[in-house]
């Protein structure tokens, strides 16, 4: 367990620098967890700037956001990370950001519609608005698993405050969260251009279909 642990630890804190890379996150907001045993999960210390974390600063906590080890307090959102992967097992990482697009939308509550094919690949129909939540507890998390059961997508604008995205690893729920970003960022261009052609519920089921189950190399 140790070794495995360490190796979380270091995939990340790649993927931390990741958010930083793609323009997610300012300062010291934001944050991406892994699960690491079914009741342990690694998540970002609360306050500290990306340029200055390090591996070994990962907050190891039980699924409650409380930490086990060490003497970094965990990230406000800690509990509501826990709460997520209480109540959806199959999740395995976790990701908040403030990215600008995605949360003028959720500044908004306004859900960004799917009239990009993109859109129906990655996230099966629009990216929807969970509740306004208070931070600190595991209110967040009850309101993005609520959302997220009702949607095919991996991320959610949370009202008044910005992004939850989930995976089947950390890597899968970064990458829903930089989707999520570059396309409220298009679709925002394109209302300023006028309205944006629809895509049938046929044709996101199609090309959600083709994404999720033939794109790429698959176990070649």
């Amino acid at each position: 367990m140790p070794d495995a642990i360490a190796e979380v630890r270091a995939e990340l804190h790649a993927l931390h620098r990741t958010l930083v890379d793609n323009g997610l996150v300012a300062w010291t907001s934001g944050n991406v967890s892994a699960r690491v045993a079914p009741d342990l999960m690694l998540i970002k210390p609360s306050g500290v700037p990306y340029d200055e974390l390090r591996p070994e600063d990962l907050v190891l906590c039980d699924l409650s956001g409380v930490a086990v080890t060490g003497t970094l307090r965990p990230s406000s959102d800690a509990a509501s990370h826990g709460y997520v992967y209480r109540a959806l097992p199959e999740v395995r990482g976790v990701v908040h950001t403030h990215s600008t697009y995605a949360t003028a939308w959720a500044a908004r509550g306004e859900p960004v519609p799917c009239v990009l094919t993109a859109m129906a690949d990655e996230f099966g129909g629009e990216i929807p608005v969970g509740p306004l939540a208070p931070i600190g507890d595991d209110a967040i998390g009850r309101g993005v698993v609520e959302t997220l059961r009702e949607h095919r997508s991996p991320a959610v604008l949370m009202r008044n405050h910005g992004v939850f995205a989930i995976g089947d690893s950390p890597r899968a729920a970064v990458k829903a969260a930089v989707m999520c970003e570059d396309v409220a960022r298009t679709v925002h261009l394109s209302r300023q251009l006028g309205e944006s052609a629809t895509l049938t519920a046929q044709t996101v089921d199609a090309l959600h279909d083709r994404y999720r189950n033939h794109y790429g190399q698959g176990d070649a």
